[in-house]
């Protein structure tokens, strides 16, 4: 299965938003990929990083909606829509999950907040596995993924193969310079989503949107915890690997026995 991840730089408006998404699907398919999973809250930008978002409505999210679900048919490829999601609960970060004919197949809401997201957004409540061609899935957006490792193996032992991570690091004003993935002189973003993928004995596909500071990379990890592909920092783009499914076990999330951890 040929999968993409797609690291565009911040969008400037809604609209700028929209024509990226279009332009990183229509390349992702013509890699050759099956599903394109984009950053977190991509569309219309996260709130609370230091950037500036545009107000975005019920309306526009219809209009994104229509709009994904339309590129998403024409080149016949799933899309990961790492976007906001209005709902009479309140206002989320999510990512909507459109199949290769263009339907909504569903939404997966960010369950664990950093505590800065508190004030624009609400938690979800449930977590789902998606399912594309013969590939099972889950979402663990951002910080779920980095500190809250229970939403992947979640996912491993309802019998994911790979769990897309949509997050956001880094900045276009100041930070850090990284050069090589893993480096023990770097934040610990890329270890921890080793650890996400070796843990659980499956693939971690982990995509951030593209700063000038980019504390994490576009990459994606195989079972053993290595690094199958990532993008260069700062540099936007789009990553395509081919995952092995006969790799992704699941082995040690399926051996894990919370019956014996005793009542504290």
């Amino acid at each position: 299965m040929t999968i993409a991840l797609a690291a565009p730089r911040v969008a400037s408006s809604l609209g700028d938003a929209l024509a990226q998404v279009d332009h990183h699907i229509a390349e992702a398919a013509r890699l050759g990929a099956r599903v394109v999973c984009f950053p977190e809250a991509y569309v219309p930008g996260l709130r609370g990083v230091g950037v500036d978002v545009p107000p975005f409505s019920a309306a526009d999210q219809a209009h994104v909606v229509e709009s994904v679900g339309g590129w998403a048919r024409a080149h016949g490829i799933a899309v990961v829509l790492g976007m906001e999601w209005i709902a009479d609960t309140g206002r989320h970060i999510a990512a909507a999950v459109f199949d290769p004919a263009g339907d909504l197949q569903g939404v997966q809401l960010k369950t664990q907040l950093d505590p800065t997201e508190e004030g624009p957004y609400v938690p979800g409540t449930s977590r789902r596995l998606f399912e594309v061609e013969g590939l099972r899935f889950g979402v663990a957006i951002c910080h779920e993924g980095f500190r809250y490792p229970e939403t992947v193996r979640w996912a491993a032992r309802c019998g994911a193969h790979v769990v897309f991570h949509p997050h956001w690091t880094g900045s276009d004003r100041e930070g850090v310079t990284l050069a090589t993935w893993g480096s023990p002189e770097a934040p610990y973003y890329e270890r921890a989503v080793m650890c996400r993928a070796l843990e659980n004995t499956i693939y971690v596909a982990s995509v951030t949107v593209t700063t000038q500071f980019q504390e994490s990379a576009t990459a994606v990890i195989d079972p053993s915890g290595g690094c199958v592909a990532s993008l260069p920092y700062g540099e936007p783009g789009v990553l395509v690997a081919d995952l092995d499914l006969g790799r992704a076990t699941g082995l040690l999330a399926r051996r894990f026995a919370p019956d014996r951890l005793g009542d504290g």
